[in-house]
This record gives structure tokens, sequence and C-alpha cells, in this order.
């Protein structure tokens, strides 16, 4: 019998965490075993144990721990099929997707086909079925080995990045002349001015703290860094468009208070710095109502308008050129940190929940071995 060990979060205090471990029983028909082995962690997947419980979104719900008040926080990683029941998902395969931060999955395969296939468990049937999707390596026009680890850590925050960049552009930045980015260190955030940077239309502003001012100034795809406390001395009459990033709630409420009538839309897209909630004071502010932005949204469209094949082309083309940026010997935007283990990561946690991060670190942790080539 496989043995399984899983990392929960109290749902209650996203930094405190507990190692389960338990046994899993032999596999049914229609089901397919994997082994995790890599998993990034970073801000995003506070955001989503932030946000778990929120009605359309419910990241709780994709790896249910039958424990009140623990959950699953999803990562997004690597595994290997160690033992399957269902044709054409075969043992020693390997996929990316989302997972739980555990050693193994038991998943059921469906709508199997060359690029890989969807978990049908009954649970999983009624959530957002980008996140259901488990994708083979070996059939991935954009998959290459060496370049894993910034795959697991950069791609689930590009797609919202490539998308949300779409988006604003796709509705004309709603009139803004400047785009102000919150949390402008964090790596969705970058992957957004990546992919809008040197236009003539419109001028990019990385809202950050004074600590990460020179990383952010470093990266070179924002116009300037603006520091958190800088905020007022930009020019109130500019038509501007809020990216906030940060979910924090008193720096929301500085913006509509600066820019007013001049702040054309407030994308809200993240949460990367806070747990706030987007509450019912919002609808008091000056200026528009925050609008929450979800990737899947825009995601659908561009398959109506392009066709899937034609959106996968052009984000893969877009993420290679990002991931190349981003890894880039000579001038790197990103260091690889690597972790091994539950406890490692316990710590890593705990230090994204409360704030002790190097902005320029991505952190990988390793729960098991990879089968050697």
């Amino acid at each position: 019998m496989t043995t399984v060990t899983q990392l929960q979060t109290d749902k209650s205090a996203l930094e405190r965490t507990r190692i389960v471990t338990s046994e899993l029983p032999a596999l049914k028909a229609g089901e397919a075993l994997l082994k995790i082995t890599d998993l990034a962690i970073t801000a995003n997947n506070i955001t989503y144990a932030a946000f778990g419980d929120t009605p359309h979104l419910r990241y709780w719900s994709f790896f249910p721990t039958k424990a009140e008040g623990w959950g699953h926080m999803p990562a997004w990683g690597f595994a290997e099929v160690v033992e399957s029941t269902v044709e054409g998902i075969e043992p020693g395969e390997r996929f990316y997707g989302y997972w739980p931060i555990a050693t193994h999955l038991v998943t059921q395969p469906v709508r199997v086909s060359e690029r890989g296939f969807y978990d049908g468990a009954p649970h999983r049937l009624d959530l957002t079925s980008a996140y259901n999707h488990y994708q083979r390596t070996t059939t991935d026009a954009a998959y290459r080995p060496e370049y894993e680890p910034y795959q697991a850590l950069l791609r689930p925050l590009f797609i919202t990045s490539f998308m949300l960049a779409d988006f604003l552009e796709d509705n004309s930045f709603f009139g803004a002349k400047q785009i102000l980015i919150s949390s402008a260190s964090s790596k969705t955030a970058y992957g957004t001015a990546f992919c809008l940077e040197n236009r003539d239309d419109v001028k990019l502003l990385g809202w950050t703290s004074k600590g990460n001012r020179d990383f952010v100034d470093s990266l070179g795809c924002y116009e300037k860094a603006v520091t958190y406390d800088e905020l007022e001395s930009l020019d109130p009459q500019v038509p501007t468009l809020y990216v906030d990033f940060a979910g924090d709630n008193a720096l929301r409420a500085r913006v509509h208070n600066h820019f007013g009538e001049s702040l054309v839309y407030n994308c809200y897209a993240g949460s990367a710095q806070s747990q706030d909630h987007l509450d019912q004071a919002d609808q008091n502010l000056p200026g528009p109502q925050p609008q929450p932005y979800f990737a899947p949204y825009q995601i659908k469209k561009r398959n109506t308008d392009w066709g899937p094949k034609e959106v996968t082309r052009r984000f893969n083309e877009a993420q290679l050129a990002f991931i190349g940026r981003v890894s880039d010997a000579s001038a790197p935007w990103m260091n690889i940190a690597q972790h091994a283990g539950f406890e490692s990561a316990q710590k890593l946690i705990e230090d994204l929940v409360l704030g002790r991060v190097n902005p320029r670190d991505g952190h990988i942790v390793a729960v098991g071995e990879k089968k050697q080539a």
C-alpha cells in the first residue's frame, strides 16, 4: 500500500502548516496514481489560499482534506505516473499541472488525448476547467527540460500576465495614459509589464516598497519605479489605470482618493501583500469601483476569437521569450532557490505569508525524486 504525505494549511492562519501521512487504498478502475516531484511555491499560492473559499474560485475544493479548518494549498509543478488503470496513461510519463503539496495524487483521467488529460474526479467537475488539465511534457511545445523550474514558477503566473496584458490592450487600456502596477516586484506583475513594455501610447509605473525599488528599477520593463510613499507625488490629472496586485485596502483607497475621476479603471488582479478582500467600503471610493480580474474569462474570449491552437501558439511564444529574459545569465531577473522536503516547504510558506522573501528568488520545492532519464 502506498503512503502519501501531505502538507496541510490552517485556513485561519496561512503561515501555520502541518505534515500529515496516511495510506492510500489500492487503485480502482479508471484511476491513475501520480508521484509529485517538484512544485513551485510563490506568493501566488498564498493568493490561492487567501481566496480559497471565494465562491467562483474555490481553491480549497480542488484537493479536499476532510479535516475541519485545514486545506490543501495548491501548487504548480511536475509529477510522474506510478500506476495507471487508464488506457493512454502509462507509468513513467511526466505531466505538468496543478497539484496539492503532497507526495502523491490519485486522479481519474478523462478526455485523454495527445496533450494530456483532465482529472474527472466528481468533486472537481464544477471547478474551473483550466486547473483540472494535466499536460504531457512530451507533447508540450513550450517544454524544455532545462527550463523546468522556470516553467513551474512562471507558467501559471505568466498565463495571468499574458492574458491580463491582452485584456487591457483589448480594451484600449480604458483610455488610460499610464498604468500603475502595485506589488511591481512580484512575478505576475513584472510578467504583465514585460508583455506591455515599449509602448508609445501608455507608460508603465512600478509601484513598490522602498526595499524593492532597486530590483524593480533593474528589471527595465517599467518606465520608472514609484515607492508606496511617493504616490501622491504623481500628477492626479493623468488618466490612470490601476492594476492591483497588492490586494491591500489601504493602498487601494489612496489610489482612488489621489486620482479621483482620473482613475479610469481599477483592475483587481491579485493579493501578493495582503489577505484583504474587496469589501463594501470600496463602493464608496471616488472613481470606478474595483473590478476583479480572472484569467480564464479572457482565455475563453480569445479561444472564441482566435481559436485554442492560436491562443496556445501565442502564449507559448511569449512564455519562451519571457523565460529567456528572466533566465538570461548576463542579467537574470530570477535566481532559482531549491528546497527539499516538507519541513523546508513549511518555512518557505511562513516566509511568503509574512513577506520575508527576496523578490529575485524563485522557489522550487522537491517533494519526491524524479525518475532518472
